[in-house]
């Protein structure tokens, strides 16, 4: 996989849960702080954001506009600000309740005052990838003609099956949220490397062609027996200056990314998989499972094989 599905695929746990809103004015939600991550796009209507954070300003919200809350951070969506909040939590099981509100006034044909489309991703970020790491509290992505056609595609795919499910809609849904995922992040990083004359940290990354090869083929072959300069010599540079550009975009060596990475791919496979510790090994580039179970607990602090039954557990 590529570098931006990979850091995705390994913190994703378990499968997203998603729900389309009708409400009516006033109304408000507060969602509690959490290890997950969720989105909200306003698909008619009007909305507030308001950050968690003391001293952030309100988002005002129009239709289209789509909000990624990265960090699980609490948050609030309301009609305006100050309208009274309702406490939301997902039940037990990572579904989505209907919190009490107000009901329509039927008669008079009331509209509702905004339809939303929210959902939630659950996630272990014992190991985030630094690439997620960098996003911010709250990811905002204004509706614009002509911007993120695909999101945008996938958004309206996505409300048209939680409107009326059809056989295959579970699966149908759960694929229409990961890519959701990935769409909202890459639209995120497009904007971050095309905004400025000069993106920074992963952005730069990704945008620098030496590095970015070079992040492909780690990602692509965990196990081979990379050396500096043949990493460097896949975008054309010698040892020295590719050594400087990873580091100085990457936040960390070459061959310590590698291992990081190999490390966290081992993780994964062992809270995902029942693969045995010596192919894992393998995978991950280690000719033992004693060196791998060595570097593995160097890592992580413990035994690859307790971690397993700990994760299960």
């Amino acid at each position: 996989m590529d570098v931006l599905s990979d850091a995705v695929a390994s913190i994703r746990l378990g499968r997203p849960h998603s729900a389309i809103w009708d409400k009516y004015a006033p109304w408000g939600a507060r969602f509690e702080a959490s290890s997950g991550a969720g989105f909200h796009v306003l698909l008619r209507g009007s909305a507030w954001l308001v950050p968690g954070r003391e001293g952030t300003e309100p988002i005002a919200l129009a239709p289209g506009d789509i909000v990624f809350v990265a960090h699980g951070c609490g948050h609030a969506l309301m009609s305006e600000p100050g309208a009274p909040l309702e406490p939301f939590e997902l039940e037990p099981d990572g579904t989505w309740p209907r919190p009490p509100e107000r009901l329509p006034d039927v008669a008079a044909g009331e509209p509702p005052a905004a339809v939303l489309l929210c959902g939630a991703y659950r996630l272990d970020r014992a190991r985030a990838h630094p690439l997620l790491s960098e996003l911010p509290e709250v990811v905002h992505l204004p509706a614009r003609v002509g911007a993120h056609s695909s999101l945008r595609a996938a958004v309206e795919l996505l409300g048209a099956e939680l409107d009326d499910p059809k056989p295959g809609s579970d699966t149908i849904v759960s694929a229409l949220l990961d890519t959701l995922l990935l769409y909202i992040l890459r639209a995120w990083w497009l904007g971050e490397r095309h905004g400025t004359g000069h993106p920074t940290g992963w952005a730069a990354a990704l945008a620098d062609p030496a590095v970015a090869a070079a992040l492909r083929a780690v990602h692509a072959d965990p196990a081979h027996p990379w050396t500096v300069a043949e990493l460097g010599a896949l975008g054309g540079l010698s040892r020295a200056p590719f050594a400087r550009r990873f580091a100085a975009t990457v936040g960390s060596p070459p061959l310590a990314y590698l291992t990081w990475w190999r490390m966290t791919t081992a993780g994964r496979l062992l809270r995902s998989e029942d693969t045995p510790l010596r192919v894992v090994a393998e995978r991950c580039g280690y000719a033992s499972e004693f060196a791998f179970a060595k570097a593995f607990k160097r890592q992580f602090g413990v035994a690859p094989g307790r971690y397993r039954r700990g994760r299960a557990a």
